[in-house]
């Protein structure tokens, strides 16, 4: 059991700043009290929660989302709250260009223009300090004939290298993918095998990051974090939960089951401490419940999916397997899950100084109250800012 609760003590979920604004459906975004109104307010609102699970010490930024006029200082201001800045996103799906696609567009300007916000982004990260330059594109076509398959992922690749070459050497890139939408035809970067062989061609520092709400249903997602991990191309993770498509509900919320099956993956890799460079990162939309709890929850979810897969007796599951006992290797997997690891979560806690219960806490704090007060007055940041 100490050799758990050590494990968990370095586990690291990073945050995402926008998680913290008004964010929705593209029908509809539900605003609410209290919200941030510029990225030092993303960071407060990031740093309490860290201070009340302990292991939320990063915050992943988006540009333009989070542009300001001093990085550095931006970053000297996460220190002073306990945290620090984590992966830099950036934003090439926001601008009337982009229509039919931002550095796949048949346009060579639209193409620079996107290239060059990319260029920036590590720019940024130099002056931050961030190791990730994460990548989405929404690009793609909607109509058969629309634009050519093959000369899109020629340009493709030709951003994505002269982006690679600018990052430093202790920079790298994760490219993630997404089956549809809002390209309905295709999508330039569809799935882990599209995103996988760009990265391999790139080299070294060019990585997959898995979106957990980004595949087909009934895709297993536990043997994609397997294949690429076992060719070290896994980067890091974009945690939520879907019922239909991208939903980015709270991460464990949907099928609690499957983020064990994954986490499970992790621990079985030896991939879970820092040190092996995967970022475990929620990206998540909080329309209709109150943003800090469910974020605090969405931690607590990784968390508890983390302890159950460090249970699982490796022994006892490579013996059963080597024998093509199926039930019983079934059952060693499935008594692990079934295991309340709440209390075991509650004392790590209360062992750094921590409430057992971050909810309760957060709640008693009165932090919410306070920003509520506090935040009255101005423009709320969301999507477009």
């Amino acid at each position: 059991m100490t050799s758990v609760q050590d494990a968990l003590k370095r586990q690291e979920i990073e945050l995402p700043s926008w998680a913290f604004g008004n964010s929705g459906t593209r029908f509809k975004v539900f605003t609410q009290p209290g919200v941030p109104r510029s990225p030092q307010e993303k960071i407060a609102d990031a740093a309490t929660v860290h201070r009340f699970t302990g292991v939320a010490p990063s915050v992943a930024m988006h540009i333009p989302w989070d542009k300001v006029d001093d990085y550095a200082e931006l970053s000297a201001y996460a220190k002073e709250q306990g945290v620090r800045l984590g992966a830099i996103n950036s934003n090439v799906f926001q601008d009337d260009d982009y229509k039919l696609g931002s550095v796949t567009n048949p346009d060579a300007r639209i193409r620079r223009k996107a290239t060059d916000h990319l260029l920036e982004c590590v720019d940024i990260m130099d002056a931050t300090g961030s190791r990730d330059l994460k990548l989405w594109f929404s690009d793609g076509t909607n109509y058969p004939g629309q634009d050519d398959i093959q000369d899109r992922q020629d340009r493709l690749a030709t951003a994505l290298k002269e982006v690679y070459d600018r990052l430093g050497d202790d920079q790298r890139m994760l490219l993630e993918y997404k089956l549809f939408e809002p390209a309905f035809y295709t999508t330039d970067v569809p799935d882990w095998g599209t995103s996988y062989a760009h990265c391999l061609e790139l080299g070294p520092k060019a990585t997959v990051c898995i979106d957990t709400g980004h595949h087909a249903p009934g895709t297993n997602i536990e043997f994609i974090v397997a294949f690429l991990l076992r060719v070290k191309k896994l980067g890091a993770f974009d945690f939520n939960s879907r019922f239909y498509a991208d939903d980015d509900l709270m991460v464990g919320s949907a099928d609690p089951f499957q983020l064990f099956r994954i986490m499970s993956e992790i621990v079985r890799g030896n991939a879970l401490d820092p040190a092996s460079g995967i970022a475990f990162m929620l990206d998540q939309c909080h329309n209709i419940e109150v943003k800090i709890p469910a974020i605090i929850r969405s931690v607590m979810n990784v968390q508890e999916a983390t302890a159950k897969a460090l249970l699982v007796d490796r022994e006892a599951l490579k013996k059963a397997q080597a024998e093509g006992d199926v039930l019983e290797a079934n059952a060693v997997l499935m008594d692990a899950y079934n295991t309340d690891v709440r209390p075991l979560l509650a004392d790590l806690r209360e062992s750094q100084s921590m409430d057992g219960d971050p909810i309760a806490a957060y709640k008693r704090s009165g932090y919410f109250e306070q920003i509520v007060q506090d935040r009255a007055d101005g423009q709320q940041a969301g999507w477009g800012a």
